[in-house]
This record gives C-alpha cells, structure tokens and sequence, in this order.
C-alpha cells in the first residue's frame, strides 16, 4: 500500500528555541504509523529559523493531516505550523 509524504513547516515561539531538542521532542509524540524520515532548518529572518519536517503517514489515515497538527503545535516551543506539501509515494 501507498504511503504519504507530508512536508511541514515548524515556526518556533521566538529565536531561543533550540531547534536540534525540539525535532527529538517532535520524533518522540509522533503517533505510532507517523515517521519523521527527514529534517532541516530553514532560514527566515534575522536570525530566525524554522524546521522543514518530512514525515511519512499512511495513504488512509482518516482525518488528513489534521491529527498530524495538532501533535506539533501541542509541543512546547512551537508557535505554527504550515503544511506545505502533501503527496503520495511508494518509496517508503
């Protein structure tokens, strides 16, 4: 069965937030059939820097990326986050 690949963007609260703990924070709460299988920081602004996540979900999750949502912005230190694509792939 197909698998999903989502790309979000994780906006910290403010440019203090050490980005390197939150992404152990984020793999950590991820739901069970959710798999961060990559990362990187993005340069905002001064100083600024968001975390690209890629994470592989289940092609019949119900609910879309909506429970994916609400696990991120419920951790400490995150202020939004931006879906930024959604596509199907067999790679994973």
């Amino acid at each position: 069965m197909a698998k999903v690949l989502v790309a979000a963007r994780v906006n910290p609260e403010d440019i203090d937030v050490d980005l390197d703990k939150l992404v152990n924070e984020i793999k950590a709460r991820m739901p069970e059939k959710f798999e961060v299988v990559r990362h990187e920081k993005v340069y905002i602004a001064f100083g600024l820097y968001a975390l690209r996540l890629f994470i592989i979900m289940p092609e019949e999750y119900e609910g879309g990326t909506e429970d994916l949502e609400k696990v991120l912005t419920s951790i400490e230190g995150v202020s939004s986050v931006d879906i930024e694509m959604v596509t199907r792939t067999e790679a994973f």
